[in-house]
Formats: C-alpha cells, structure tokens, sequence
C-alpha cells in the first residue's frame, strides 16, 4: 500500500466513523473494541451476540481488505518478546484509560467528551514518544 496517497486513509476513516456513528445512531452502543471484546469474553447474554457478529465483522474485513492488496506481508522489526510486553502495556493502558484508542478517539471525541479527548491527547503523546525511543534511542 503506498502511503503517500492518502485516499485508502481517507476512505478508511470515513468508513470507521460512518461504522461507528451507526452502531451508536441504531442500537445506542459505542464503539470501543476493548469494551466490545471484554463483554464477549463475560458473555453477557443481553449484549454477547452483537459484540460477537461485531468482532467476526471486523476480522472479515480485514481479511477482504487483505485479499484486495497486492504487496508483500509485514515483516517484524522486533522480537516476539517485545511484542507480548507492548500488548500487556497496551492492555494495562486501555484499563488504566478506561477505554481503548477506538472508543475514546472514535466514539468519545465525537460526542465532545472531555475525557475522551484528554485521553486520546495522551494516546497519541505517549504514541509520539514511543516512536521516538524506539527509532532513535533503543
């Protein structure tokens, strides 16, 4: 995917929050993936089917998405180590935060919630710096 282009980023965005603004319009549900994820893991009986057709949607896409793409896998800069650390900071962050980038960045900033956009104000601050060690310290 050429990154300098930014119709697939755009489009992809549009998608997101058309997606997003349904779900809360329709069924008064946010957004948030780690909300979403963690009520299908307590498989709530109330909320677990849509949480579950949410979750399969989500992975169907990208695999459309990744059937529609021409380039070449990922290859991994890092260990399999370092990646299971930044997954459980990820996890600790998202509880701490009391909702993932999706739902506060997606759902929250767009229903003017101060907290939502403190938060996504210190994801993406927190995200800055963390590329920044990483490219240019470690």
């Amino acid at each position: 995917m050429d990154f300098t282009i930014p119709w697939a980023s755009l489009l992809g965005g549009m998608l997101l929050g058309v997606s997003a603004f349904m779900l809360f319009y329709f069924n008064g549900k946010v957004a948030g993936i780690s909300g979403i994820v963690s009520g299908a893991l307590r498989k709530q009986k109330m909320d677990f089917s849509w949480r579950i057709l949410f979750i399969l949607g989500m992975i169907a896409g990208g695999v459309i998405a990744a059937s529609f793409t021409q380039t070449a896998p990922v290859e991994m800069l890092v260990g399999t180590p370092l990646l299971i650390v930044a997954g459980l900071l990820v996890g600790f962050g998202t509880k701490l935060g009391n909702g993932c980038t999706s739902g506060h960045g997606i759902c929250g900033i767009g229903r003017l919630s101060k907290r939502s956009i403190a938060a996504t104000c210190v994801f993406m601050a927190v995200a800055g710096m963390t590329t920044f060690v990483m490219l240019h310290v470690l």
